[in-house]
């Protein structure tokens, strides 16, 4: 099991789901874990209960991910009382209402779904990446999904929010920031039980395999795949030590349709 003793983690999304699967995994790590959820109370009862599970510190710092002031508030914050991040999860996003086409879909939900997704981690790299580069350490997650690598048309809103997070990472591990894409796979959440196309679903991913694959992460296990999309469930710590993907390996890009294709 990773070792994460020193390590700060700063975990969006942290008072239900996946986010508080992976504040709890972290902190039983020992990492010291801020969680940051819009809902204060139920964050603050839910990183209450992280704390008293795994004996490590933690701080509930409630804000929205699409509110810059609120962020930089929230990230000041959690290094005044922690120290400063080394690891930010970017787990935090809504999902689309309806499965619908593009053009049925209300134009308010569909925007604040990419805006939770791509607004909420550009605005805590704004706020966390400046002291990690600073500092020449730190590592970003962002949680992808199989949806940002292939088409959805009853999700679009969250696929367009999804492949943006994908270029997100890629910029920033070419400006030499350690950055992943973590797709953890069809998790049992409420997010996920909300979805029509999962009704009757049973093969779940574990949420423990997403915790181990970020926990790696954050021991800096995986550096070789910064900027690389990799699925808990199929993927593992110990499948992807030791191997260093090359080119456009686990990265989003157009298929050339010959030699001559001048979009290569």
């Amino acid at each position: 099991m990773a070792e994460l003793t020193g390590t700060v983690a700063l975990v969006t999304g942290a008072s239900t789901g996946i986010g508080r699967a992976l504040a709890e995994g972290l902190a039983a790590r020992g990492a010291s874990v801020a969680g940051l959820a819009r809902g204060a109370e139920r964050l603050s009862a839910a990183m209450a209960d992280v704390t008293a599970a795994t004996g490590s510190r933690t701080v509930s710092v409630a804000a929205d991910v699409t509110d810059l002031a609120a962020v930089r508030a929230a990230v000041a914050r959690v290094e005044a009382e922690l120290g400063p991040v080394d690891l930010l999860v970017n787990n935090a996003g809504l999902i689309d209402a309806a499965e619908v086409p593009v053009w049925e879909a209300d134009p308010e939900q569909w925007w604040s779904v990419v805006e939770s997704q791509l607004r909420g981690p550009f605005h805590l790299v704004q706020a966390v990446v400046p002291g990690m580069v600073a500092r020449g350490s730190g590592r970003v997650v962002d949680l992808a999904s199989g949806m940002s690598t292939r088409v959805n048309p009853d999700y679009t809103a969250y696929s367009v929010g999804k492949t943006g997070q994908l270029r997100i990472t890629e910029a920033l591990a070419a400006s030499g920031v350690l950055a992943f894409d973590v797709a953890p796979g069809v998790v049992d959440t409420p997010m996920t039980r909300s979805m029509a196309m999962w009704d009757g679903y049973e093969d779940w991913t574990p949420v423990s395999a997403v915790v181990d694959l970020v926990a790696a992460i954050g021991a800096g296990q995986l550096d070789a795949w910064s900027g690389r999309f990799v699925r808990a469930g199929k993927d593992t710590a110990e499948s992807l030590a030791g191997r260093t993907p090359v080119d456009a390996q686990r990265q989003v890009r157009l298929v050339r349709f010959g030699d001559d294709d001048p979009t290569g």
